[in-house]
Parts: structure tokens; sequence; C-alpha cells
């Protein structure tokens, strides 16, 4: 029986930090072989994936990280977090409620050397995968306008200076943010970004459906293995579906500084006891967390603190008819045989899944609403059985199978 990867325990962000940087450095110093007869040195890794649960200390960890790339003025580490959103605010032009614009604080490294590098013809074809409107960028004033073109009485006409929402603010510093990596990823000695070594990615999913998700992982993962410079990246997340997607589309091969390599990463999960000072990393070795199981733990976390919303719903389907077709089955509803309920919950089901509903976040369910997801979900766990370990907050290696279903479910 093979063992498992050892757990490593950190008393502060900070020294965590730096044993990431040592993932993706290397280690100079030298080491034995298994067989003891020489040494060789550790080489660095291209990647380094963390799952763990919101609270942990992911932003907090990123900046840490960051930090130890300091030296007065040079840097680096281009990151991407919560820090990030704050570097573009709104003007809604209170006065005469007419010119709604962004402005960017363009003295930050983020926005270094833009200008004159056709930035807005690399963040286009990102932003049209998730929203149909467009923008216009103006260095000298750092502001950011935004219109839509839409048909008028068979006519195109364009909205000029619009308000877009929340989620479609997100997606488009998302957006911008790609823009710059590419620009990184690209940079030669003397362009614009070529201090980038590391990129820190934290969170980078706003409530996007699987299939989007996929998309946004994907592109990333095409990004990051197109680094011709040798860029390496830490990507940290709560969502299940985008850690799994990254670590099974981080593999193969890479070219750097005109060599093909094999692609090495590393693949943590990384937990905080309630109120513990203490930080464990898990190794996951080739068996990353599966993301159905890192969905469930998502939908109770949502059920227990009331904030659900549409796009829990359908993951739950999503998730429903998974596990229906696992057993053999063609419609989520078999997860329900033998429920009194049966009827009900499918019913509901299909009715608030195939709402139409945007790729950002939907309000907040009502109350009953609420319940009824509740009750759903208790249902389902009550009759198939998961790693309780992976569920809960609590550490635990990263593997699960769902069980069979007890007596009375799909049968």
């Amino acid at each position: 029986m093979s063992q498992q990867p050892p757990v490593a325990r950190f008393r502060s962000l900070k020294s965590l930090a730096k044993t990431l940087r040592r993932d993706l450095k290397g280690v100079h110093a030298r080491r034995r072989t298994p067989r003891r007869k020489g040494t060789r040195q550790v080489k660095g890794k291209d990647f380094v994936l963390l799952f763990a649960h919101n609270g942990v200390g992911k932003t907090r960890l990123s900046m840490e990280f960051k930090d130890l790339g300091k030296s007065g003025e040079k840097r680096d580490t281009l990151y991407f977090n919560a820090f990030t959103e704050d570097l573009f605010d709104w003007d809604n032009d209170l006065d005469e409620d007419e010119e709604r614009r962004i402005k960017f604080k363009s003295q930050s490294h983020f926005f270094d050397g833009l200008e004159g590098m056709g930035i807005e013809s690399l963040i286009r074809p990102h932003l049209h995968r998730y929203a149909d409107f467009n923008f216009t960028i103006d260095y000298a004033d750092s502001e950011i306008r935004f219109f839509r073109d839409a048909i008028v009485n068979g006519r195109s006409v364009r909205h000029e200076d619009i308000k877009i929402s929340r989620g479609e603010e997100n997606v488009f510093i998302w957006c911008f943010f790609l823009a710059i990596l590419q620009l990184a990823c690209e940079a030669e000695k003397g362009e614009p970004y070529d201090w980038v070594k590391f990129v820190y990615i934290d969170d980078p999913i706003s409530s996007l459906d699987d299939n989007n998700t996929i998309t946004l992982a994907s592109d990333l993962a095409g990004l990051l293995k197109g680094a011709h410079n040798g860029v390496k990246a830490i990507i940290s997340t709560h969502h299940g579906l985008f850690f799994n997607v990254m670590f099974n589309a981080l593999k193969g091969k890479r070219t750097v500084n005109g060599t093909g390599k094999n692609i090495e990463k590393k693949s943590y999960f990384l937990h905080r006891p309630s109120n513990s000072l203490t930080y464990s990393l898990h190794d996951t070795a080739e068996t990353p967390l599966l993301h159905h199981v890192a969905t469930l733990g998502e939908l109770q976390r949502a059920s227990k603190s009331g904030k659900i919303s549409q796009h829990h719903f359908n993951s739950l389907r999503s998730l429903l008819e998974k596990t229906a077709i696992f057993f053999g089955h063609q419609h989520m509803s078999t997860c329900f045989n033998g429920c009194p309920e049966k009827e009900l919950f499918s019913r509901f089901l299909n009715v608030r899944s195939h709402a139409k509903y945007s790729v950002f976040e939907a309000d907040l369910l009502n109350s009953t609403e609420r319940e009824m997801f509740r009750e759903i979900l208790d249902v389902f766990i009550s009759r198939y059985h998961f790693n309780p370990a992976l569920l809960s907050d609590r550490p635990a290696p990263a593997r699960a199978v769902a069980a069979e279903p007890t007596a009375g479910g799909t049968s």
C-alpha cells in the first residue's frame, strides 16, 4: 500500500508563501537520491494549484507571496485577487447622470506600459465570450467607458456611457487581467511586463455556470502553458469544478526559451480549522479533489448560511443528473425513487433550474424556495453517502467517491 503524501503545517501565511516560492523556484541545495549514492538538485515546478474553502486566507496568502518578491521598486509577481478589483472605481456623474465611466489607478504597476500596446484588442476576444457590451480606454484621463449596440426598429443604435452590472464589471476586470497576462507571457527583455516571473491568481470565478467555468479555466490554462518565457503560476480557488479543470488542463508539454519540456506541477488542499493559528497543506499527488464532491460541499454551506442563489439550483440539478447516470439511469428523478416527494422534487427542479438567468449571480431566492432547496439537498445526502471529511471543513486527503445509495435509492 502506497504511503499518503505528508501534511505540512505552518504557523503563518508568510512561511507558507515561502514554501510555495520554493515549489516554483526549486531548491538550490542538493539532496540525496532514493539510493543515497549521490545528490541532485530539486527543480522548480511550473504550476501550483491550491484548493481551499473561503475564509482560510487565500487572498492574504497571495499578498504575502507578492510581498516576498518585492525589493524596493523591483517586483516579480503579477497577481489577481480581491485587491485587483480595487484598482477600478466608478464615476457615475451624479450631477447630470449622463457620463458614467470607470476610473483606473494608472499609477499602479498593474498598468505600467499599457498605452500603445493594443490592450483593447486583447481584452475583447475574452470579454465577448461572456458579455455583449464594448468599451473604450482613455489613457490620458485614466478612464474606461462602456457602450452597447442594439437593434431598435430595424436599425442599429449605440447606447453610450452605459452602467454595467457588478457581475459584468467583475468579468471585464478579469478579461483585462487576462490581456495583461498575455503580454506578460509573451514579454521579452526590455518590454512591458518583462519583470513578471510569477503569476498568482486567487479565485477568478464569480458564479459562472459550469460551461462558462470550463471555458474560463481552459482559456487560462492555454495562456499559462503558452508562456514561452517561462512565467510560472499559482492558482488558488474554492471552486471545485474550476480546480479540477485546471488540474487536468495543465498537463502535457510547454516550450520555454526554445526548449520543450514536460509540465511539472504541485496540487494541494489548504486548510485552517476554525479559530486555529495553524495552516495545513495536504499534497493531493496525482488525484485532485473530485469537483462533484467539492460542489456538494459548497451546496451544503450555501444551505446552512441561507445564501442560496439561482446557480446553486443549477449545480444541484447537475449533481443529481451525474449521480443518476453513474448508476445507469437517464433521469435525475431516479435519485428519489421510493421517496414520497419524488414528483414534487422533480417538478420544482425542472422549473427552477431551467429558469432563464444570466451567467452572473442571480438574486437570492425567497424563503419557500430556500426551504425546498434544503429539503431536496438533505434527502439526496441521506440517500447517497459521500466521504464526510471532504464535505466538512476538516482537513482530509482530496479523494472521495460516492457510495451505493441506501435502501430506497436508485434501484
